[in-house]
């Protein structure tokens, strides 16, 4: 795959929408997002999903419903992010459903859409935005992402502070990566419930254990909630704790 040159349209119309917004951004770290159920954010270093970082999220390579789960998992985070600034999707083609983003209140208003054409120029046009702190969040979707990539994407998240939500749409894998997190999402039991219920995994994390919970999906201002009787199991026999 060929990455975009620098004077592409697509790269160049990126460096405008975020220039015109860049001065509302601001550099510093902020406090973790906190997902709301209890036992998901206590699992996690800082009381949440840590801001400033790159994440991973996978879902059903092969089942549509897992995908969409895992699309508007991401979707939600990146709402609640980005209450202030706007937030930066990219694409290799277009598909993204803008009524189900606002249904779990990602609004088109706060959204700049990016079609790339191939996860080079996904990979390309995330790292050209997250290292803009006027956006709150970037989110690139690809079927895999190259370890070097994910360590610049890192390095580049924590000087600016903007979040990376990384969709891998390629069938998953187990090898470790420079993400601070790696979940897993996909579409839960059938239910009469008005709200969907997604089985997420923490698969991965920097300074926590692995887990698994029964959730229902995002409301419309992105939020999660517990389930009465939720699921908080080990993924694995025996999650290991990883290092900062």
């Amino acid at each position: 795959m060929t990455a975009l040159p620098a004077s592409s349209p697509l790269i160049v119309r990126l460096r405008a929408q975020i220039a015109a917004i860049e001065r509302r951004g601001a550099g510093a770290m902020h406090a973790a997002l906190p997902f709301g159920v209890a036992a998901l954010d206590t699992a996690l270093p800082g009381g949440g999903l840590a801001r400033g970082a790159l994440h991973e999220i996978s879902g059903g390579a092969r089942d549509p419903h897992h995908a969409a789960a895992a699309t508007l998992f991401a979707a939600g985070i990146a709402a609640r992010l980005g209450e202030s600034a706007p937030v930066l999707w990219c694409v290799t083609r277009r598909d993204l459903f803008a009524p189900g983003l606002a249904a779990v209140g990602l609004h088109p208003d706060g959204l700049i859409h990016a079609e790339a054409g191939n996860d080079a120029g996904v990979l390309q046009a995330v790292e050209e935005g997250v290292r803009h702190s006027g956006l709150a969040a970037v989110v690139g979707e690809v079927r895999r992402l190259p370890l070097v990539a994910a360590r610049r994407l890192q390095l580049a998240a924590e000087n600016s502070g903007v979040t990376v939500l990384m969709l891998l749409r390629g069938d998953r894998e187990a090898e470790p990566g420079a993400a601070l997190t790696r979940w897993e999402v996909e579409a839960g039991p059938s239910t009469t419930m008005s709200r969907a219920l997604w089985r997420v995994r923490l698969v991965r994390a920097r300074g926590a254990a692995a887990g698994e919970w029964l959730v229902e999906g995002c409301d419309a201002q992105g939020r999660l909630a517990v389930l009465a009787a939720l699921v908080d199991r080990p993924v694995a026999a025996e999650p290991r704790a990883h290092a900062a």
